[in-house]
């Protein structure tokens, strides 16, 4: 019965897949910050150093026996030329049937649009190129077609419910913008920023008639540091993203608090409407951030279906100059 459940639920997101897609396709996450380039490539280089690595694990609907599971690197540089560059790698995988979805990008952002007092609101533009693949492994499914009324369920039979193809790669583009205040000593310094993924609108090569497309993705995103005191900040930020008939909205802040001279604590909440709480913690310690974040279902389908809530791990390096700026530290949650 379980098999037959699962065959079906498959079929029918096949099915759809196969007329257009139209709903969200891309991972999300809490942390959402830690992997700039999923953001908008034109956070690309904005800290303060001279290259930043990050990784970020997030695991989902662990209750099922082969959860979702996305894991990203990233690394970017910072240049005195008014351009940075970064590259960065994400895969998801989910499902008895071995989907797979992975991207592979590089980010090109130009940093010379400044104006101001000390020329300290600034104006990053980025374009961002590279691959999606996508893939499932079709021997580990199983279809209603491939069961019999009277001998059971054959697995020698095939099926017509599914392409034969098992792997999908497209050329994709992105851009974005990105605005802040970089003023130090200000008690408020905002930050605010779009971008658009799947420019492209990269072809969905599993649709059965061959005309799908992978929608496009549309993010806005800001916030401000607040900066009550040399020891104390909090920094509240908000995000919006739309792709397909799917959108998603959250906010949320974090405080900051410096608690020796080379290690400061983070501690906050983010809400995803209509879905999820998410409380986080973090901490830096010299030259490494580290954060976790967990996901607590408040939607309908928590309440149906336990296990359904996740769980966020990120772990970022920023390589600094000998004589650290106050510029950029402010610009965005660090986690």
């Amino acid at each position: 019965m379980k098999k037959t459940v699962k065959a079906f639920c498959i079929s029918l997101v096949f099915f759809f897949t196969g007329q257009i897609v139209k709903a969200q396709v891309d991972p999300h996450f809490s942390l959402y910050y830690v992997y700039p380039s999923w953001l908008n490539p034109a956070l690309t280089g904005v800290f303060d150093g001279d290259y930043r690595v990050a990784g970020i694990y997030r695991n989902q609907w662990g209750s099922i026996s082969s959860p979702y599971s996305t894991s990203g690197v990233s690394a970017d540089f910072s240049t005195s030329k008014n351009a940075n560059f970064g590259v960065s790698m994400l895969n998801q995988t989910a499902g008895d049937g071995g989907y797979s979805y992975t991207t592979a990008y590089g980010n090109a952002a130009f940093t010379g649009l400044r104006f101001g007092p000390m020329e300290s609101k600034r104006v990053v533009i980025a374009m961002q190129f590279g691959l999606i693949q996508r893939g499932f492994n079709r021997d580990k499914l199983t279809f209603g077609d491939q069961w019999n009324p009277v001998t059971g369920y054959n697995p020698a039979s095939s099926s017509s419910d599914i392409t034969s193809i098992k792997k999908s790669s497209s050329f994709d583009m992105g851009a974005g913008a990105f605005y802040y205040d970089a003023m130090p000593g200000k008690k408020i310094n905002p930050f605010g920023g779009i971008s658009f993924s799947h420019l492209t609108k990269p072809k969905d090569n599993f649709s059965k008639v061959g005309e799908a497309t992978i929608p496009m993705r549309y993010t806005i995103h800001g916030g401000m540091r607040i900066k009550f005191s040399e020891t104390f900040s909090l920094t509240p930020n908000v995000l919006y993203m739309k792709q397909g008939t799917s959108q998603e909205i959250m906010g949320g802040a974090y405080a900051q608090i410096k608690a020796a001279a080379t290690t400061d604590f983070m501690a906050g909440v983010n809400y995803r409407v209509k879905d999820a709480i998410a409380p986080f913690v973090g901490f830096t310690h010299n030259n490494m951030m580290l954060g976790a974040s967990y996901d607590i279902n408040t939607s309908d389908l928590g309440n149906m279906s336990p296990g359904t809530s996740s769980f966020e791990i990120s772990l970022s390096f920023v390589g600094r100059r000998i004589t650290k700026t106050p510029e950029t530290e402010f610009v965005c949650p660090r986690l």
